[in-house]
């Protein structure tokens, strides 16, 4: 199995639970916007721990980038991760990854789910080619909503938020579910792109189905 070893470049803060770790690029080492890789600590204890993260950052940076939720009330890899320093070294593995860009239509995402848009997001930004492409966002409250203002820029209008633990007058309250899909989204035969945790990653494509969508255009990764 391809195995590097990279060096955290710079770490910055995305939310109070999130960061993005800037690492270096191994040379010839390619991805496409949404995959990701196995990722370990390269300590002793941690480097056998290998957890799957999107990339983040675009196939043509000099660096690679992945943006992580810490899960801090466990001693697990996101919360050892959030410890490390600038010069800490990572272990990274072979390209994989089902979520791919088929074409224009609207991503659902939960909470640090939404990682492996980030990257599909950014670049067709960057070509120019957004289109009329959505996300509709769903977190807990306000402060969990990862690069708020990069996906506003990205999509305007079309970034589309809701809470399901506060309620603010910015922001949508409540769950995904049949009638707010109904009333967001334009046509069904779009393709659809879900990630989030297991559950509902289930139950968006039971109610997408049922709202018309085709397996055909429904890709997810959970």
């Amino acid at each position: 199995m391809e195995e590097h070893i990279v060096k955290i470049l710079s770490i910055n803060p995305v939310t109070h639970n999130v960061k993005q770790y800037r690492v270096s690029k191994p040379a010839g080492y390619s991805f496409i916007p949404g995959q990701a890789t196995e990722l370990a600590i390269n300590l002793p204890r941690w480097k056998e721990e290998r957890r799957p993260f999107t990339f983040t950052s675009l196939n043509e940076w000099d660096h690679l980038e992945f943006t992580i939720k810490s899960y801090r009330d466990h001693d697990g890899v996101t919360n050892q991760l959030d410890k490390l320093k600038p010069g800490d070294e990572l272990i990274i593995h072979d390209v994989w990854g089902a979520i791919q860009y088929k074409g224009e239509g609207t991503f659902i995402a939960g909470g640090a789910g939404v990682t492996p848009f980030i990257a599909i997001l950014r670049q067709l930004y960057k070509d120019g080619k957004v289109g009329e492409n959505q996300l509709i966002f769903s977190n807990r409250i306000k402060a969990d909503i990862i690069l708020n203002e990069e996906f506003r820029k990205i999509l305007g209008n079309n970034f589309i938020n809701t809470l399901s633990d506060e309620k603010t007058s910015e922001y949508d309250f409540g769950l995904i579910d049949d009638a707010y899909l109904l009333s967001h989204v334009p046509d069904f035969s779009r393709h659809f792109y879900i990630c989030g945790p297991d559950p509902m990653v289930t139950a968006m494509q039971e109610t997408l189905k049922k709202l018309g969508a085709k397996d055909s255009v429904i890709t997810v990764e959970m």
